[in-house]
């Protein structure tokens, strides 16, 4: 029969599966008669599996958990598990081979009418399906994806950059800062002068600091491609580097950390010292992030080819890049040119 623990208003089951071990399951339900009714489901499948071989239903907690539990690695685990909490809340409590189109398209709807991106929605989603995915994979399994054919249109992607005058301006501000974030201003340079994300520059160590080569080291599991790659230092990004590496050895000679707090710890977030400089410096709706797309309009603008702009971002797709190739208008004014010459010719 269905229990309560001390902890939770929701019944839980109890039973012997099919490979004779106790399986104690979360019905997900505070009523008794629905607790009830699903433990005798569960019951059925066990005894089905065992005494014909049929398979069993696939339950939307075990998928996520499963999932949840191979992919613990990834760096995105934490907003994995906040997706997954959202699906388990607002799907219906149906087996996985049971769940149809319309109950993904009905989810959608429910989150937006609160007010949920249609960008958050479709990941919400791509959670649920790279699941049953890998869980087909895993299980030799054919359960089918009812997400397929339900992703929602997108808004364009937000680009906001700032002019180098600007971040001039900035820096300076995050200088004012120093003696409440002595790292802001280095920090800065770094993310302006590489494009590197605000999490691999905190997560960046002295190991993977080449000064004599002037390259900076990204491994796997330091970057959201999950690739090998290397970033070149130039004069700006090796003045900071060199700043930091003084600090260091007047503070905290033993720390691994590339930014650190004068005890040596990881310093892991500058929002609020960011968002005092903007301040500082009057400029308005510009995030952390943002530095990369700075870093690309600054680069296109001076005519670097597209190709190299998406190699030193790292970026995995080509069309992540061309967002930006509208901010070389002279570009296409040499083209059109060559028209006006070439009808000059006839």
């Amino acid at each position: 029969m269905p229990y309560k623990r001390a902890d939770s208003p929701i019944w839980w089951a109890s039973f012997t599966n099919a490979t004779g071990k106790r399986d104690r399951r979360s019905t997900g339900t505070t009523s008794r008669k629905e607790a009830a009714a699903l433990e005798g489901k569960w019951k059925t499948e066990e005894f089905n599996a065992q005494k014909w071989g049929k398979e069993k239903s696939v339950t939307l907690d075990e998928l996520l958990l499963y999932y949840l539990k191979e992919k613990s690695e990834k760096k995105s685990q934490k907003d994995d598990r906040l997706h997954a909490k959202r699906l388990r809340a607002q799907l219906p409590k149906k087996p996985i081979d049971e769940l149809e189109g319309q109950d993904i398209a009905s989810y959608s709807a429910e989150r937006k009418g609160q007010g949920v991106s249609n960008a958050t929605i479709n990941r919400e989603l791509a959670l649920l399906s790279a699941a049953i995915n890998l869980y087909n994979r895993d299980h030799n399994r054919a359960l089918p994806n009812p997400t397929t054919g339900r992703k929602l249109k997108e808004a364009p992607g937000r680009i906001r950059w700032i002019t180098q005058a600007e971040a001039t301006r900035l820096i300076e501000a995050a200088k004012a800062e120093e003696k409440a974030a002595q790292h802001l201003p280095d920090f800065l340079t770094v993310l302006l002068n590489t494009g590197m994300r605000s999490g691999e520059a905190l997560a960046l160590e002295w190991n993977r600091v080449d000064l004599k080569n002037n390259l900076i080291y990204l491994h796997e599991t330091d970057q959201k491609n999950g690739k090998k790659s290397s970033i070149p230092i130039n004069q700006q990004t090796r003045a900071a580097l060199l700043h930091r590496a003084s600090i260091k050895a007047s503070h905290c000679p033993s720390s691994q950390w590339v930014f650190c707090k004068e005890d040596g710890s990881q310093i892991k977030t500058v929002r609020r010292s960011f968002a005092t400089a903007c301040r500082t410096a009057k400029i308005e709706d510009f995030r952390v992030h943002d530095t990369r797309h700075t870093v690309a309009a600054w680069l296109v603008q001076s005519g670097t080819p597209i190709t190299e702009v998406m190699q030193l971002l790292r970026h995995s797709d080509i069309r992540v890049t061309m967002r930006y190739a509208h901010l070389s208008p002279d570009n296409l004014r040499t083209t059109v040119d060559t028209l006006s010459r070439l009808s000059h010719a006839q």
